[in-house]
């Protein structure tokens, strides 16, 4: 070690690296890249200014379309999210794509929130969606789009990441194509199906279901539940919101599953006799998921992960139905949404986009700094009632909450200064959907962000405190978090 330390090769190491990736970005032909205006043609960007104006009630529709192909053995198909090279052997439970249209009556336009049961999907993906939506002319007077992934690590991969190799796109072509039809027509009929209403929200605390795998422990325990009663007295419609990684069946599973989100579903659609559900994650980077998640990952003991899913998803479902603090939603509301920018400084996640793994939209300036295009977007939901940050990855709940590291702890000895989402709204209640409108891997505080010395976003370092950052090798970089606030900042002071 000495003698390398003498000959300087981290350094040596890490030029050759930086050399790379430069020429890697000159070598990019001009067509990969893209402009925010050409990249935002199809982000609707919702009100210029939020209204306090009600109507008269809520409309809201709901319908969703199984994504699972019909040939998933016949077929390659890789599973995401453990590991590369894991073609699906059969199907545990569906994939779906659900959409929920909301409309307040105020003639300000419709809203649509669409779930993915996927690990994740590209910002790209999604504007291919919202253009067959668009041009369809199917579902008139809308203001927003929005799709989320619910993060489950056992459904096709939709990113290209998990393929028979690292070099190696995962996705079926095909299996996208089919994904972004039946995903515009799931919001079709959403239209389709609205119907007229009331609409409520509620929440409830999860105790002990949560853990949080990286200092500072920290988490959003609140599962929260925006409940439609339609004034016909048909099903109910549900959109839940939690904070858990859907990995529950673990990196062993070689079947398609919406993990435990499929079995709240079901728990709830058997108590209430046909509900209709929609769970969206929320702020889970660092990464929060499972209470079990050190034996559903421990490859020396014999852990049922399928049954510990079917009870973690029941467990949700038991907080969601006994929630008993419901206030009615007054019907407006806001939305807005906004292009940013991200500086990508890992080198990995560069080169899977030069060799065509990943189809995120980039652009390229004029000192060959490259940034992915992705959006920020703040919706709020009655009279100041609900807030919802729509951040576009799995972002660090102390970016939500303030409850960072000290400067003593954290991994660049330096205190973290953000003006944090929490403090952006005056609502009643907040919440974040995460993974919504793209997929940016970990947004990680900058105070806490520690690459490898000689190989960055390669190598997996340990700080001074012998704390893994493993998570920095699934991020952008170390300006994504700063760069997310304060767009979102920014969007909610320009409607206010």
């Amino acid at each position: 070690m000495e003698i390398v330390r003498f000959l300087r090769i981290p350094n040596f190491v890490r030029g050759l690296i930086s050399a790379l990736l430069s020429l890697i970005i000159i070598l990019m032909p001009p067509s990969v890249f893209t402009t925010e205006e050409a990249s935002s043609e199809f982000m609707l960007e919702g009100d210029k200014t939020f209204s306090s104006a009600a109507g008269g009630e809520w409309t809201v529709g709901f319908a969703k379309k199984a994504l699972t192909p019909e040939d998933v053995t016949a077929d390659t198909y890789y599973i995401a999210g453990y590991n590369v090279n894991n073609p699906a052997q059969g199907v545990l439970d569906d994939m779906y794509a659900k959409a929920v249209y909301l409309d307040d009556n105020t003639d300000r336009g419709g809203v649509i929130l669409c779930a993915l049961d996927c690990v994740g999907i590209s910002r790209a993906d999604i504007n291919d969606i919202r253009q067959k939506v668009i041009e369809s002319g199917k579902v008139p007077n809308l203001k927003s789009i929005n799709i989320c992934a619910t993060h489950t690590h056992s459904a096709i991969d939709t990113q290209g990441l998990w393929g028979y190799d690292f070099y190696a796109d995962g996705k079926n072509e095909e299996f996208m194509n089919s994904l972004k039809e039946k995903t515009a027509a799931a919001i079709t009929a959403a239209y389709e199906a609205r119907e007229n209403g009331k609409l409520y929200f509620g929440t409830a605390e999860a105790e002990g279901m949560q853990a949080d795998t990286r200092t500072p422990i920290d988490y959003d325990k609140t599962v929260t539940s925006i409940r439609f009663e339609p004034a016909d007295g048909g099903n109910d419609t549900y959109i839940v919101n939690f904070a858990s990684h859907a990995e529950m069946l673990g990196a062993k599973t070689t079947v398609v599953s919406a993990d435990f989100p499929a079995y709240m579903t079901e728990e709830i659609n058997s108590r209430t006799g046909g509900a209709n559900v929609m769970f969206i994650n929320g702020a889970i980077g660092g990464l929060i998921t499972g209470d079990k998640i050190n034996e559903i990952l421990d490859k020396t003991i014999d852990f049922d992960c399928l049954t510990y899913t079917k009870e973690y998803g029941k467990r949700v479902a038991d907080l969601v139905m006994g929630i008993t603090n419901e206030k009615e939603l007054t019907p407006i509301i806001n939305i807005r949404s906004q292009t940013v920018s991200v500086v990508c400084d890992n080198t990995a996640l560069l080169l899977a986009r030069f060799i065509g793994v990943l189809n995120n939209d980039i652009s390229r300036n004029g000192t060959n700094e490259v940034s992915i295009i992705s959006e920020v977007s703040y919706m709020e939901l009655g009279s100041e009632q609900i807030g919802i940050f729509m951040i576009p990855g799995e972002l660090y709940p102390e970016l939500e909450s303030g409850n960072f590291l000290s400067a003593a702890d954290a991994a660049n000895g330096v205190k973290a200064e953000y003006k944090v989402l929490s403090e952006m709204t005056e609502c009643e209640h907040s919440f974040v959907l995460g993974l919504c409108n793209d997929e940016l891997g970990y947004i990680i505080p900058d105070n806490d962000f520690m690459l490898h010395e000689w190989f960055p976003y390669f190598n997996i370092p340990y700080d001074a405190n012998e704390r893994k950052h493993y998570e920095e090798t699934n991020s952008v970089g170390p300006e994504t978090a700063r760069t997310l606030l304060e767009a979102t900042e920014e969007l909610i002071a320009s409607v206010k």
